[in-house]
């Protein structure tokens, strides 16, 4: 709820207030806007159908709300707060100590999931999908809840755009991961179009 300050140094965070949810960006905190109610709902339901298919698989963690080290090379000490990441045990070993201290955890997730608010300008939610790719994330996943579209992006110079006719599949970072796009989407009532014909 406070908002004051944080200071960051190369390796050290030193920690006044600070917001509920943030980031950190060059050195600068920045407050993340809370989600709408029913993009925490489509993010839980993403995550639960990754905890399900761990259950078969364990190959590594789903986390929601977490800050993660994504550093990129201009601003080494980036933190990003994805709304779902999975994180493999190769880069998270089961057996991996954690401080009790600090904020971001220093791994980079093998896939980062942001679900865009209507508080989240596109520009914003595709500029940090291509910097999660760039800072060492396997692949990035932006899911646009009106639209009931997921865009993924892997590195390459395509994104494979899911719609509700698709069943989500895991790719490389979830081999076998399968859900069908509509299970990720609650019902609405309908939404009238804002000018678009």
């Amino acid at each position: 709820m406070a908002t004051d300050t944080l200071t960051v140094e190369p390796d050290t965070i030193v920690l006044a207030r600070l917001p509920d949810r943030y980031e950190v960006v060059n050195g600068e905190v920045v407050e993340v806007p809370p989600m709408s109610f029913y993009a925490v709902e489509v993010a839980n339901l993403l995550n639960k159908a990754i905890v399900l298919y761990l259950l078969d698989n364990d190959i590594g963690r789903s986390r929601i709300d977490l800050l993660y080290r994504i550093p990129i090379p201009e601003d080494k000490t980036r933190n990003r707060n994805p709304d779902v990441a999975f994180i493999s045990y190769d880069r998270w070993p089961r057996d991996l100590m954690l401080s009790l201290t600090g904020n971001a955890l220093d791994v980079v997730p093998d896939l980062a999931v942001e679900v865009v608010s209507p508080t989240d300008p596109a520009e914003d939610v595709q500029e940090k999908a291509r910097e999660y790719v760039r800072g060492g994330v396997r692949v990035a996943w932006q899911v646009y809840p009106r639209l009931r579209e997921l865009h993924a992006y892997d590195g390459s110079s395509s994104i494979k755009v899911y719609t509700a006719a698709d069943d989500l599949d895991g790719g490389p970072v979830l081999p076998g991961f399968k859900v069908k796009m509509t299970d990720l989407f609650p019902a609405t009532p309908p939404v009238e179009s804002k000018g678009v014909k």
